[in-house]
């Protein structure tokens, strides 16, 4: 049978077997051990006389015994630490104490300079034992296990190596660490090498993963060490951050992908409490696209300050559902629960009014939109139907249920829009500044708006469609080579849209602070490389995925922005600007509406982007947009508005607003 089988059927012996063989070892160590050192140091003669027998063959009995009441043969030998060696060290001691007494009781037949030797045999030959079944363990599992390599020799990467060394997927094989005083020596067994020599290693060692241990170094560090490992196009896995480590959510051998945000270098700035429990702490608050990325995420930060009640509004069964049950287990002192689902469109006006005046709302942030770039694009009439008219309904219901604060989410895409929605986003700006001049009164609901770019990891975003395009084997689509989105976590987002929302004025546009923009295409080739796979180029024909540009999309722009002027000033959070942009007041803007809503109920596509470029949006359609027809010669309700708020030309620039629309003004 080869040595591997041999190991295995050792191994699979059953644990009571393992016992009583080592019992049986034991007591033939010991032995051997009071033989030798019998003719170390003693005289061979006195091996033969009936006295000593009486001295050895009782202690020699005796000390499995004694192994047995310290516990020795209930540790599994694959767990073998430091404390299975001091409880053989207190067991060899006992049993030279037996020896001892015994031999004085007898009359000395043994001289007494054989007990030393005796002990540091006996416990050589149990702890020797016990430390070669332990690396025969080891052995028949290394060929089952992947090599890695641990980059960080820290408090975290010696937990994790210890961990991997107990048994698992992986068999560490060496340490990298920066600390030039670590390196060169042995941590947990195993070297510690530069950084330098990381790439030699991986090929020496027929290392197949990187294990990234150093969970409290800090973002921009961690961006350097994965752009390094990036180039060995080896797959890079990470043990959870400190403060899940901490925390107890997770542990240290929970190897998990590397998280993008690790990537893009930024640190997130921690949140100012006074911010984030301002609106919220003991107050009725209601989110509306509870069940999305953003809205979810905001539902759960909303709980943390201890809101008196949250109301979660969706229109999507399934998200409201699943976020109702993350949140259930919260209740008030009294044992009610603080979270109420309500199933609505943000289109129904009177029943969502009805539900504030009811629930006594006081904080609203409103997280609702159809957000997909070409979904809308090509939906353009539902789009404008939703965005616009569902949160103009929105805002005149929390105006009339006596709201407080009105916090809208906004998107970058609203800034110059080159697509339907950020057009519609930028158009639901407006309203919200309209009627924050409308009402200026201190009593009357306070609005502002929170802009902001991409989040990672929310529906639609480009980072789990790679992950899942890599999975497959690609190849990963990116629209255009130099193409470049700003990005931000969304834990991070739904913090500062609570903090801005907290320390803002009537009207005012808040702009979180995203770092500097990331090209998607580089980022695309950071996720291929760390998954231990090559990018395939003219130059490189041989490698495993593709890159593959498949043009811009519809209303997709190169590069986004965040701030439409250069007035932009900060505030007291290092990662919130404000600026108050160009608006209509509602007596310019009320008319306008109509005639869109008018076009909207007709499905006049053509009409609809008309109106759109005469607002003042800066609203620049990609050549896939529906384009107006010359022909259209109209007086513009935009620059002909009087002073009245009506188009010029009465009741004939009215004739396309339906009855149903201007009930609606």
């Amino acid at each position: 049978m080869p040595a591997t089988g041999w190991l295995e059927a050792l191994v699979r012996l059953p644990r009571r077997t393992k016992r009583r063989l080592l019992r049986v070892a034991d007591t033939l160590l010991v032995g051997m051990a009071m033989f030798m050192a019998i003719l170390l140091v003693g005289d061979a003669q006195i091996l033969l006389d009936g006295q000593t027998s009486a001295v050895m063959v009782p202690v020699v009995l005796a000390a499995p015994l004694c192994f047995e009441l310290l516990g020795i043969y209930r540790v599994v030998l694959r767990y073998m630490n430091r404390r299975v060696i001091k409880a053989m060290t207190v067991g060899v001691a006992f049993v030279a104490a037996a020896l001892v007494l015994l031999n004085l009781v007898l009359g000395q037949p043994l001289a007494m300079r054989v007990v030393p030797v005796f002990a540091v045999l006996a416990l050589l030959g149990i702890g020797g034992l016990r430390l070669m079944l332990h690396e025969l363990y080891q052995l028949s599992c290394r060929t089952q296990r992947k090599p890695v390599i641990i980059y960080g020799a820290g408090a975290a990467g010696c937990e994790l190596a210890r961990a991997l060394q107990q048994g698992g997927h992986y068999w560490p094989r060496a340490f990298v660490d920066d600390w030039r005083g670590l390196q060169g020596s042995l941590v947990e067994g195993l070297r510690v090498h530069p950084p330098e020599e990381l790439a030699g290693l991986v090929t020496r060692l027929d290392v197949e993963l990187v294990l990234l241990a150093i969970p409290s170094a800090p973002r921009c560090r961690r961006r350097e060490i994965l752009e390094d490992l990036a180039e060995l196009s080896i797959p890079v896995q990470t043990i959870p951050g400190t403060e899940d480590l901490v925390s107890g959510r997770s542990l240290v051998n929970e190897t998990r992908d590397v998280a993008v945000e690790d990537l893009l270098g930024r640190e997130p700035v921690p949140p100012f409490l006074d911010l984030m429990g301002q609106d919220i702490r003991d107050k009725v608050v209601l989110v509306t696209g509870a069940g999305g990325s953003i809205g979810s995420e905001l539902c759960r930060q909303i709980l943390w300050q201890e809101p008196r009640r949250l109301v979660l509004v969706d229109n999507c069964e399934f998200a409201l559902y699943s976020i109702e049950q993350e949140l259930l287990s919260a209740t008030t002192p009294d044992g009610k629960p603080v979270c109420r689902a309500a199933l609505l469109s943000i289109q129904q006006q009177a029943r969502l009014e009805a539900l504030m005046r009811c629930e006594g709302v006081q904080t609203l942030y409103h997280a609702a939109a159809y957000k997909h770039v070409p979904l809308v694009e090509s939906n353009l009439t539902e789009g404008i139907r939703n965005n616009v008219f569902g949160t103009l309904g929105l805002v005149k219901a929390a105006v009339a249920a006596g709201v407080e604060s009105f916090v809208m989410v906004s998107t970058d895409k609203a800034v110059r829009p080159s697509n339907v929605m950020g057009a519609t986003k930028r158009l639901t700006e407006l309203i919200c500044q309209a009627f924050a001049s409308r009402y200026p009164d201190a009593m009357a609901t306070r609005f502002c708006m929170v802009r902001f770019g991409n989040v990672l990891g929310s529906s639609g975003s480009v980072v789990p469609r790679f992950r899942e395009q890599i999975a497959r084997g690609g190849p990963v689509e990116v629209t255009h080579a130099e193409i470049t989105r700003y990005f931000m976590t969304i834990p991070e987002a739904a913090q500062l849209v609570i903090q801005a929302g907290g320390m803002g004025e009537a009207g005012e546009v808040f702009v979180l602070d995203m770092g500097q923009p990331v090209r998607i295409a580089d980022l695309a080739m950071s996720m291929i490389r760390l998954s231990g796979l090559e990018v395939r180029s003219a130059e490189n024909p041989g490698g495993d995925i593709e890159i593959r540009y498949t043009g811009l999309r519809p209303g997709e722009k190169l590069f986004e922005e965040l701030i439409i002027g250069d007035d932009a000033s900060h505030t007291r959070h290092p990662r919130i600007l404000t600026t108050r942009e160009r608006y209509w007041a509602w007596e310019r803007l009320e008319p306008f509406l109509g005639v869109l809503e008018a076009a909207v109920e007709c499905s006049d596509e053509q009409r609809i982007i008309t109106l759109l470029k005469q607002a003042p949006l800066d609203y620049r359609p990609g050549p896939s947009a529906p384009v107006a027809l010359p022909s259209v010669q109209e007086p513009s309700p935009v620059e002909d508005a009087s002073a009245s708020g009506a188009p010029e030309g009465g009741d004939e620039a009215w004739r396309g607003v339906s009855h149903a629309a201007r009930s609606r003004m």
